[in-house]
């Protein structure tokens, strides 16, 4: 299984799907550079959004502002937070995906979705949290476990990542047959402070539960 995991993340580390057979009219319009750490002993995998360019510039994910508020969410030390011992570090989107007219980051690109997501979490069978930020990630992951599929597919209009959020508790834990727990999390960006303040439940309820489910989790 190891061998397999190192296969296929060598063949994430060379792709070039984005740029060379796109899924889609626009290819990425810059070298890509996929940013995703695998791991066939980590019980916890980060699954967030995609790269920015801080991250695509340096290939270190979650080397930013957003990386240090996450770590302190977990109660982890950087040290910890990258050894892939403890988290595999798998986003939606493996690359930068490029800005959008606003000069925002675009969304995820579905070719790594649809290329090699499924097949990595099969090589994964031992995570047992999965850390799933934003609407993208919560979408893929919960769409994964039957656990989860029924509220899902309740869903009248794309996933409402507040709403999600809110209902950490039904997500905290999960069937062992069906997979790993998924919790669903807001995107860290010291943008996203407002609504930190207007949802005080995030902090004062669901932070502490976070960092005690995933304390015994790690090695020691």
């Amino acid at each position: 299984m190891a061998t397999a995991l190192q296969t296929l993340q060598n063949q994430i580390n060379d792709c070039r799907i984005c740029r060379d057979q796109p899924l889609g009219p626009r290819p990425l319009d810059h070298e890509p550079r996929p940013v995703c750490i695998s791991s066939p002993t980590a019980r916890i995998a980060i699954c967030g959004q995609a790269p920015g360019i801080r991250v695509h510039n340096t290939g270190i994910p979650f080397n930013d502002p957003s990386g240090v508020r996450l770590r302190q969410w977990l109660d982890v030390t950087p040290e910890e937070f990258y050894d892939a011992e403890r988290f595999a570090i798998i986003p939606m989107g493996f690359c930068f995906p490029g800005y959008d007219k606003h000069g925002g980051d675009q969304p995820p690109r579905r070719e790594c979705r649809l290329t090699w997501h499924d097949r990595l979490f099969d090589l994964m069978p031992q995570i047992e949290l999965i850390i799933a930020i934003g609407s993208h990630a919560q979408t893929y992951h919960l769409g994964r476990n039957p656990s989860y599929r029924e509220y899902l597919q309740a869903q009248q209009k794309p996933l409402n990542m507040t709403a999600t959020v809110k209902n950490w508790r039904r997500f905290i834990e999960s069937n062992q047959n069906d997979g790993p727990a998924v919790l669903p999390l807001p995107h860290p960006s010291w943008r996203n402070s407002g609504w930190l303040k207007r949802n005080p439940w995030f902090e004062n309820e669901l932070l502490p539960v976070l960092r005690q489910k995933i304390r015994p989790l790690l090695p020691r």
